[in-house]
C-alpha cells in the first residue's frame, strides 16, 4: 500500500486511511467500505487490494469446524503425494496437509521452525546443525526423530535420486545422526541458501523406510495438520484433521477436499455458485466477474512466477538461436501485461529473476519488441513454420501463444498454435515437445531458482541450456558473502540466460486465485498459488 499512497493525493489517502481503520475496527461493513473506496476514485480493483489487505478484527478468532473445498486447474495421472515428485501446486498443497518440513516459511519470507525447533550454521555454511521437535508423532502414531529426517532427505542425494529437486542440494554430502533428534547436514561446498531450500516443497519428511512400506505413497504418513482419507490421481484427494497435531489449536477445518476443475469458466462458477471455497490460478479475464459477484473475492499475491514459451536447445526448431531470438522479439510484453493478466504482474526480459528478488539485475537492458530484427533473425534461421503446443496450465498461457502467432504471421513465420488439454500436461507435454508453454512458481532465492531451473544436470532443465560459466556462478555465489558481488555475478548469469537459454519469459504475474469471504485465514507466502500452497494448516471457515 505504500507505492499506492506515494501516487494519490493527501485527500484520497487520508480518506482511505480513515475507512480502512474503520473497517477495521468493525464500525464500517464490506459493502460499505468499498463503496467508499470507489467515491475516493479507486478502481474496484484497487479497492478489492486494500480490502484483502486490510485486517478484519471480527475474523480474528479462527472457528474451529467445517468442510473446504478447494479447485485448482489441472490434474492428472501424475499427481502424487510422493514429495520427491512433485511437479504442480495441486501436489504441493496436498504436501503441505500431510507432511512437514524442518522448516516454513513466513508471508515475508522469513525462516520459522517447523520441524526443527532450532538450528546453528557453521561460519562457512558448510555444516548446518537442526535439533528436532520432541514429542511429534505420525498419522500412525509413530514417534518422528532424527532417522525419519536422515532417511527423507537421503532420497535427494545421490545418482540414483528419483527427486526433481536433487540438483539443489547436490553439495550435500552426508546426513548424520547426532542423537535421537539431532541432525547435521555436512556439504562439500558452503551454501548459504541450504535453509531456504530446505522449506521448499520437496523436502517434506517422510518415516523411515517410506518407500519399502506397501502402499505407503497410496495415502501417505506424515506428522501434517491432515491425515489423507482418500487419493486418487487425476480426481481428487479428501484429508482428514490430525487430532494430535503438534500445534495446538490447528489446523481449524475437519476436513479439505482437493480437486481440479480444468475449464476456467466453470471454476470460477464453482465459485461464485458456493460449491467450492477456493479456486487456484484464476483467468486474468474473469476479474471483473470475481468484483461483481457477492461472497467472493480475489486472493492476489505479488510474485515472480512466470508464463513462458520454451524451446528446447537440443531439438529442432529450438537448435536454431536465430529462430529462438526472433520468438523474443516479437514480444509485445506492455502489451501482454495489460490485456493478458490485467495488469497483475511485471514485464519479463526472458530470465527467471523479476524485481521481486534481491538479486533482480535492473541494469540489464530490456528486450523490446522488433520487428525488424525479429524477421532477419528468422530468415538467418531458414525456418519458416513451427507447431507450438500449449494449454491453459499458467495465466494468459494460450492467449500468449496466440498473440505470438500474430506477431509471427508478420515476418513470414507460421506459427501453428496446438492447444491440448490441461490434463496430464506436465506428464505427457512439458519436457517432451520442443516448444511448448511452460509456467514456474517463484522460489525463496535467485540461486535456488535458477539452479532449479538452468543448472546443466537440473532433472527440470526444460529449455536444456547447458552453459558451464553459469554452472560456476550458481556454485561461487552460494559461498560469496560480499553482496555486492553476488550482485553483479547473478547480472551477469541473469544477461547469459536472456540471451542464450531457450526461455521465452515476457511477464511476471501475481499469484491470482479467489475465495469465498467467509474463507479467512489464507497466508500469503508468494512461492505458489494458494498462499505459497500453505494455506490447509491455517485456513477457517468465518
Amino acid at each position: 500500500m505504500h507505492d499506492f499512497f506515494k501516487r494519490e493525493n493527501d485527500y484520497q489517502a487520508s480518506e482511505v486511511r480513515r475507512m480502512q481503520a474503520a473497517y477495521e475496527r468493525g464500525t464500517l461493513s464490506r459493502r460499505n467500505f468499498l463503496q467508499g473506496m470507489l467515491a475516493t476514485g479507486l478502481t474496484l480493483t484497487s479497492a478489492a487490494a486494500i480490502l484483502s489487505s486490510s485486517r478484519d478484527v471480527r475474523a480474528e478468532t479462527p472457528k474451529h469446524g467445517g468442510r473446504a473445498r478447494v479447485a485448482w486447474n489441472q490434474h492428472g495421472p501424475a499427481d502424487t503425494l510422493d514429495p520427491a515428485l512433485f511437479t504442480a501446486t495441486i501436489d504441493y498443497s496436498r504436501g503441505r496437509m500431510h507432511c512437514n518440513n524442518l522448516v516454513q516459511f513466513r508471508n515475508d519470507m522469513s525462516l520459522a521452525p517447523d520441524l526443527a525447533e532450532s538450528w546453528e550454521v557453521n561460519a562457512d555454511a558448510t555444516e548446518f546443525t537442526f535439533h528436532l521437535q520432541k514429542g511429534v508423532t505420525f498419522h500412525d502414531g509413530k514417534d518422528f526423530g532424527a532417522d525419519d529426517v536422515v532417511y527423507s532427505m537421503n532420497r535427494h542425494l545421490g545418482e540414483a535420486s528419483i527427486s526433481k529437486a536433487s540438483s539443489l542440494v547436490s553439495m550435500v554430502s552426508e546426513w548424520k545422526k547426532l542423537d535421537s533428534h539431532t541432525v547435521k547436514a555436512v556439504l562439500s561446498s558452503p551454501n548459504a541458501d541450504l535453509l531456504a531450500i530446505l522449506g521448499t516443497f520437496h523436502f517434506k519428511i517422510l518415516q523411515d523406510g517410506a518407500e519399502d512400506k506397501e502402499g505407503y505413497f497410496s495415502k501417505v504418513i506424515g506428522t501434517g495438520p491432515f491425515s489423507c482419507e482418500e487419493f486418487s490421481p487425476g480426481v481428487r484427494s479428501v484429508s482428514k484433521r490430525n487430532p494430535d497435531y503438534f500445534r495446538e489449536g490447528r489446523p481449524y477445518v475437519d476436513e479439505i477436499e482437493m480437486f481440479a476443475i480444468t475449464d476456467n469458466a466453470a471454476r470460477v462458477n464453482a465459485l461464485v455458485s458456493g460449491d467450492v471455497h477456493l479456486i487456484g490460478d484464476l483467468d486474468p479475464k474473469a476479474i471483473k466477474q470475481i468484483e461483481a459477484a457477492d461472497g467472493v473475492e480475489l486472493f492476489s499475491v505479488e510474485s515472480g512466477a512466470t508464463t513462458e514459451i520454451v524451446a528446447m536447445l537440443d531439438r529442432h526448431p529450438g537448435n536454431n538461436p536465430d529462430f529462438v531470438l526472433a520468438l523474443k522479439l516479437l514480444c509485445r510484453r506492455d502489451r501482454m501485461v495489460r490485456s493478458l493478466i490485467k495488469g497483475q504482474g511485471v514485464v519479463g526480459n526472458d530470465h527467471s529473476i523479476s524485481p521481486a528478488y534481491a538479486m533482480h539485475c535492473e541494469t540489464l537492458p530490456q528486450r523490446e519488441y522488433d520487428l525488424d530484427k525479429a524477421k532477419f533473425h528468422l530468415q538467418r534461421s531458414g525456418i519458416t513454420t513451427a507447431e507450438l503446443v500449449t494449454a491453459e496450465i499458467s495465466g494468459g498461457a494460450v492467449d500468449m501463444c496466440l498473440l505470438l502467432q500474430a506477431e509471427a504471421s508478420k515476418i513470414g513465420l507460421d506459427l501453428q498454435v496446438k492447444r491440448v488439454a490441461p490434463d496430464g500436461y506436465w506428464g505427457n507435454v512439458w519436457m517432451k515437445t520442443p516448444l511448448a508453454s511452460s509456467g514456474w512458481n517463484m522460489r525463496p532465492t535467485a540461486n535456488i531458482m535458477l539452479t532449479l531451473k538452468y543448472h546443466s544436470e537440473a532433472p527440470w532443465n526444460d529449455s536444456v541450456y547447458k552453459n558451464s560459466r553459469l554452472d560456476q556462478i550458481l556454485l561461487d555465489t552460494r559461498a560469496e558473502t560480499d553482496e555486492a558481488k553476488r550482485k553483479d555475478m547473478f547480472c551477469e548469469a541473469q544477461q547469459l540466460i536472456s540471451d542464450e537459454a531457450g526461455t521465452i519469459i515476457p511477464y511476471h504475474k501475481n499469484y491470482l486465485d479467489a475465495k469465498a469471504t467467509g474463507l479467512q485465514g489464507m497466508p500469503r507466502v508468494p512461492l505458489a498459488a494458494f498462499g505459497g500452497a500453505e494455506f490447509p494448516e491455517f485456513i477457517w471457515l468465518a
